[in-house]
């Protein structure tokens, strides 16, 4: 029976605390009072059906209705004392409504960017607001749609029950409900959401009991400090501030309506979604308020003039994908906490909006043409920290973050984790290889362009992409080896689907692609993809903070060092030739997938890390679009920003000449350069070491015994 009831026992717990033990004393004592009165009046209504002057035989053509009288004077009393009983005992073991709501409110999570700027917040944003300071706009158009008689029925509303109950059969099928907001209060603070007729019952029977211990205002003050308005707004605090900027007091009749029809459908009606679905729907209130005689012709009048704008939305606008990716991960570091919180995040503003710029423009610009609808960007330094985050085209319009959350397959830009696999096993960059067409039981692929060069190094083969080499690779290194070194870089998803990783066949994320090349960018170390720098209380307390303690090594430096040289050529020759940066040394590798359903190119600087995948959700095939393509466009727009005042660093393991280092200088206004290269390489005892073990496969005999 208990289960009715409170909800949670955490909530029943703080409600009472030490005086559990004299509640339960009390229900006890309670309980043998209510039961001798109940003997009491059953034998009095003993009398009155056997022994009262009522239950005497009359002689009248009326005596058989007459004989009933006693009889329905003692069901409503047995009706009344049973109502009254269960009224009582719920008054006796229920939390007060002001601690259950409370206790149920989400913590608040303010969010910034690198610098203190603000982001977004989400949550409970605002404080309780009492009813004294909530205006009657927004009190009128509440009761306009959700209660028109909240202030005349007992908690019940025989008339709106038949209202409702005449058009759900007119119609078929349920159109209108007949709750009123006491009903409403009592589900969100008591009841399971379940539809069962007990639990309506209860719903009854606790609403009888709301409003026999409190007052009409402090009914709706509950109310609309409990409602659920959208966008992570519980209360009407919260939902002014989030969408216009104001305090509940300030809103004028057009935001009273606006917000008073989200109540119905918070989602279906949300103005950052939708904005004239909203007003719609205000529209339709006001004109109820009209009718109604609660607003004059000179409001109404002024309201449809000046429609409800959104002053202060949920997020900074380009900030959504993030905003919404630190909710979902900061309770993961935290644990579990009703503090309201300071979320800290990594992200670079200016870097931010530069990537949703580039998005938006080629997208508008040139996704027509290509059909291509979506995008996702990532940037982030070389150990791990991201300063800008776009999961896709508009977050208004879908809210499913494309960098994080779609698994794609990256086509040929997995290819490094296969190269890197070789070249640890004793492969160097001037290794031949075949590139020729290959035949696997029954398997064979194709370079892109059916294009085959004979017999080219391995730096040749990725700087071109070739497909043959790569299968020819994975074979001579083992696909487990394969996945082990996409697993160790932190390609987690990657999976051993046969020789056909080699062209990009086992689905991954954007994330996790960026934060695997990233190890390349820092000389070789581990990489954890961060978005949250540091956590806060309402206190000031710390509760989290990002680790700065060094990563552990996980590729050599020798490796490192020729995969740079590698992905190099990519930029400066191959298929990524329109990502190069001019004054800063960059290396990467794009990526294609089957019928150009996905783009990528994934490169990096010493500096700086970024990834780019361009598709459509239902991954239905692009025209033409390649991730040497617009991918790059984007790649290369972001990075140039990112590269702003910086000087040129050589990526790790490889050097600059001095030239160089002068040339970017000049470019960026900089003087008095050392004309002695400030990077050049050291070489260490790893890299100038030549391998004791042969390279599995002997390339030098590769076309000659192909594989």
């Amino acid at each position: 029976m208990a289960e009715w009831r409170v909800g949670q026992g955490e909530e029943r717990a703080a409600a009472f605390g030490a005086a559990g033990f004299l509640a339960r004393v009390f229900a006890k004592g309670f309980r043998a009072v209510l039961s001798a009165i109940w003997k009491i009046v059953g034998a009095s209504f003993l009398w009155l059906v056997t022994k009262s002057p009522l239950a005497e035989p009359r002689r009248s053509a009326h005596r058989p209705l007459l004989q009933l009288i006693p009889w329905l004077i003692v069901a409503v009393g047995w009706g009344a004392i049973t109502l009254a009983a269960i009224v009582t005992y719920y008054a006796t073991v229920l939390p007060d409504p002001r601690k259950a709501m409370v206790l149920r409110l989400p913590p608040n999570l303010t969010i910034l960017a690198r610098g203190g700027e603000f982001i977004a917040e989400r949550g409970m944003r605002r404080n309780y607001v009492p009813y004294a300071e909530i205006p009657p706009s927004i009190v009128k158009a509440v009761l306009a749609t959700e209660d028109r008689r909240f202030f005349y029925h007992f908690g019940l509303d025989p008339i709106g029950l038949a209202r409702a109950a005449s058009k759900n059969w007119n119609s078929g099928e349920v159109v209108q409900g007949g709750s009123t907001i006491t009903q409403q209060l009592v589900k969100n603070l008591f009841l399971q959401p379940k539809r069962t007729w007990t639990r309506k019952a209860e719903e009854f029977i606790l609403a009888i009991w709301l409003e026999s211990r409190f007052s009409k205002q402090q009914i709706l003050e509950f109310y609309l400090n409990r409602v659920y308005f959208g966008g992570g707004n519980f209360g009407i605090g919260a939902a002014a501030h989030s969408y216009f900027g104001k305090e509940p007091r300030d809103v004028t009749f057009s935001e009273a309506a606006l917000l008073a029809g989200l109540i119905k459908a918070p989602s279906y009606y949300s103005p950052t979604s939708n904005i004239d679905r909203a007003r719609d729907r205000a529209k339709e209130i006001l004109r109820i308020l009209a009718e109604t005689d609660q607003i004059d012709i000179n409001q109404y009048a002024e309201a449809l003039a000046h429609p409800a704008e959104l002053k202060v939305p949920p997020s900074k606008p380009g900030f959504g994908f993030v905003a919404d990716w630190v909710t979902e991960v900061a309770p993961m570091l935290t644990g579990e906490t009703d503090r309201n919180l300071v979320v800290e995040t990594t992200i670079d503003i200016g870097l931010q909006l530069a990537a949703r710029t580039a998005v938006e423009d080629i997208i508008r610009n040139k996704g027509r043409t290509a059909r291509a609808t979506e995008a996702g960007v990532l940037l982030m330094t070389p150990d791990g920290a991201i300063r800008a985050m776009i999961g896709g085209r508009n977050h208004a319009a879908s809210q499913f973050n494309r960098a994080v959350r779609a698994m794609r397959q990256p086509g040929s830009a997995f290819k490094p984790f296969i190269y890197l696999a070789a070249v640890e096993a004793g492969w160097t960059p001037d290794t031949k290889i075949e590139d020729s067409p290959i035949n696997v039981d029954g398997w064979k692929p194709s370079n892109f362009g059916d294009t085959y060069r004979g017999e080219i190094t391995l730096r040749q083969a990725l700087t071109h992409s070739s497909n043959m080499a790569a299968v020819r690779l994975a074979k001579a290194v083992g696909t487990d080896r394969v996945v082990e070194v996409a697993n160790r870089l932190g390609v987690l998803s990657a999976k051993n689907v046969g020789l056909t990783m080699a062209l990009g066949t086992s689905e991954t994320t954007l994330l996790e692609m960026t934060s695997g090349f990233a190890v390349f960018a820092n000389g070789g170390f581990s990489v954890v993809p961060e978005i949250v720098e540091r956590i806060r209380d309402d206190q000031g307390r710390v509760l989290f903070e990002r680790s700065k303690a060094p990563p552990p090594r996980i590729v050599s430096p020798r490796a490192i060092s020729a995969m740079n040289d590698m992905m190099n050529s990519v930029v400066a020759g191959g298929t990524a030739m329109a990502a190069s940066l001019d004054l800063y040394p960059a290396a990467g590798k794009t990526g294609t997938s089957q019928k150009y359903k996905d783009a990528w190119f994934v490169g990096f600087t010493a500096q700086w890390v970024g990834g780019v995948w361009m598709g459509n959700d239902n991954a239905s095939p692009m025209r033409g679009v390649t991730g040497g393509s617009l991918p790059a466009e984007i790649w290369k727009r972001v990075m140039l920003k990112a590269h702003e005042g910086l000087m040129a660093k050589p990526l790790p393991g490889t050097g600059l000449p001095p030239e160089f280092i002068q040339h970017t200088a000049d470019a960026i206004g900089l003087s008095n350069v050392p004309t002695r290269n400030p990077f050049r390489r050291r070489e260490v005892s790893e890299a100038a070491s030549t391998p004791t073990a042969p390279p599995p496969l002997a390339p030098v005999r590769a076309r000659r015994a192909p594989l």
